[in-house]
């Protein structure tokens, strides 16, 4: 059985995720055009790669995260445009806030980690006002969507077992389209999200995904041939362009409704 994926510091997770996260997050408001001067709650925050991007684009009139990770949300609360941010730690299946209480309330990358996806979207439409926005966003990843899919794959052929988010299968279309109409929310739509990062060379690469909880500890699992053998693997599939530098894309599946009037 494999260990649950925990996130735990906020600077490895920022260039492990936090820059897919922004990438992502950037296409995602071009897609929901929300309006400025709302009151938001960031659910499943983190170390507020997202939440920073809330601040920078939609003048938020007030704006509030949640997170289990106190380490994660003291990185966040570092956040120069985060300083007037209002954090707390806690559950996406039991939201510390009182009904009726935010504009618009958004799971960036979040959903799939949360065990009861449907009770997380329930209280996201319940915290949410008459009118305002309940949206999220995912990696794609019964699509193979995640950033470092094909690390994972390499893995998995050494006979390593990789943890995977509990509700990895909710991120598919299909599987949010459902949640946000089971949930009550009207006009549902959803949206599909292509991103590429680029990586100045293999160790900038290799050193960034050794930050990673969703893989760090499967290659520390690994003896020194092992790996060895993996980094080989890893390096022939990557697309390394003539100065080294590598490209990989990543897609996300976003979806979007309004809490009924």
């Amino acid at each position: 059985m494999t260990s649950p994926i925990k996130f735990s510091n906020g600077a490895t997770y920022e260039r492990f995720m936090g820059i897919w996260s922004q990438k992502v997050g950037h296409a995602f408001l071009d897609w929901l055009a929300p309006p400025e001067g709302a009151h938001w709650l960031d659910v499943g925050c983190g170390n507020g790669a997202f939440t920073e991007l809330l601040v920078e684009r939609c003048s938020p009139s007030a704006i509030e995260g949640i997170d289990p990770s106190g380490p994660q949300l003291a990185f966040a609360q570092e956040r120069p445009a985060l300083r007037s941010a209002v954090f707390q730690q806690g559950d996406a299946m039991a939201l510390p806030y009182a009904d009726n209480s935010v504009d618009a309330a958004v799971m960036p990358l979040v959903i799939f980690f949360v065990p009861d996806p449907a009770l997380g979207v329930t209280e996201m439409v319940r915290v949410v006002r008459a009118g305002g926005s309940v949206s999220a966003y995912a990696w794609d990843m019964p699509g193979g969507g995640f950033p470092y899919a094909l690390l994972q794959s390499a893995l998995r052929e050494c006979g390593v077992e990789v943890p995977v988010p509990p509700s990895a299968q909710v991120s598919s279309l299909a599987s949010l389209t459902a949640l946000w109409s089971a949930a009550g929310l009207q006009e549902v739509a959803t949206h599909t999200i292509t991103v590429e990062r680029t990586f100045a060379d293999f160790e900038d690469y290799w050193t960034t995904v050794q930050g990673g909880p969703s893989v760090s500890g499967a290659l520390a699992s690994l003896g020194a041939e092992a790996a060895g053998a993996l980094q080989s693997t890893v390096r022939a599939r990557l697309p390394v362009a003539d100065d080294g530098s590598i490209t990989l894309s990543a897609r996300a599946n976003a979806v979007k409704g309004r809490v009924p009037v």
